[in-house]
């Protein structure tokens, strides 16, 4: 059953898997327009390995996704605003012990920030299929302000056929998934969502440094969207990180497993 937390302009829905008394906690922050029915149904990432840590795995729906509701305000879907939500959620599920984070794509940049606000609310990280970074974020964030102006003048529609037709990277089409149609946002917060992501950048070099927490960065290859060179990127200016790269579906089937066994360490 879900749980609600009220934040400015949103009521987040969460779920909670594992044992009431588990020493350890992690929470997930999910990637762009998707949510944990949407992921569900794709079966791409699958963390409950987690909770035979054991921990207590926790997941939301970001603000503006799937559960969770939102405001038509770009401003409160970048990354730092988020990561903000995510701080809350923490807070709300672990006050008294530091979480462990499970980030992917848009979330990974959720993470870092989280982590750069609140650092003493963290203890490890995984980072899953990192987003795009420096040159090719400025093209990302252009694609995403074409598209929202495209769904207030065209539509919802013209977004959705933009998205069947988009062919799954090739990782993942080899592994036998699919990409899914649906859009985990409502129409009407999309396109402020888009815009939201559009000003969103990791923090800097600077900031990254800093944090010092044990960090397993996971990445696929074959997917411009999610590049390895910004896992190359963290993974060299995190000062505690490491980095698998996926080359087959069979070791991203193995991630779930993966992350159980990092979170597992002291």
């Amino acid at each position: 059953m879900d749980e609600h937390l009220v934040r400015p302009d949103a009521t987040l829905a969460y779920s909670t898997e594992g044992p009431a008394d588990a020493g350890r906690t992690a929470v997930v922050a999910h990637s762009l327009a998707v949510s944990r029915q949407w992921e569900d149904d794709a079966g791409v990432f699958d963390w409950r390995p987690l909770v035979e840590v054991p921990a207590r795995l926790v997941r939301f729906d970001t603000r503006g996704h799937g559960e969770s509701t939102g405001a038509p305000i770009a401003e409160e879907y970048r990354w730092p605003a988020l990561a903000r939500d995510l701080i809350a959620v923490a807070d709300a599920v672990s006050p008294d012990a530091p979480v462990d984070a499970v980030g992917e794509s848009t979330g990974c940049g959720v993470v870092l920030w989280a982590v750069h606000l609140a650092p003493r609310r963290f203890r490890r990280l995984v980072l899953a299929i990192p987003p795009t970074h420096g040159a090719a974020r400025v093209e990302q964030a252009g694609l995403y302000r074409a598209a929202a102006s495209m769904i207030e003048v065209r539509g919802i529609e013209s977004y959705q056929r933009l998205q069947t037709v988009a062919p799954p990277p090739p990782i993942l089409r080899e592994g036998g998934w699919t990409r899914a149609s649906s859009i985990a946002v409502p129409d009407d917060l999309l396109p402020s969502v888009l815009r939201g992501a559009a000003g969103s950048v990791l923090p800097t070099d600077e900031a990254l440094a800093e944090i010092d927490l044990p960090t397993l960065i996971l990445a696929w290859d074959t997917d411009p969207s999610h590049p390895i060179s910004t896992a190359e990127h963290l993974a060299e200016r995190l000062p505690n990180a490491s980095l698998e790269v996926a080359r087959s579906p069979e070791d991203i089937r193995g991630w779930g497993a993966r992350a159980a066994a990092f979170l597992a360490l002291p």
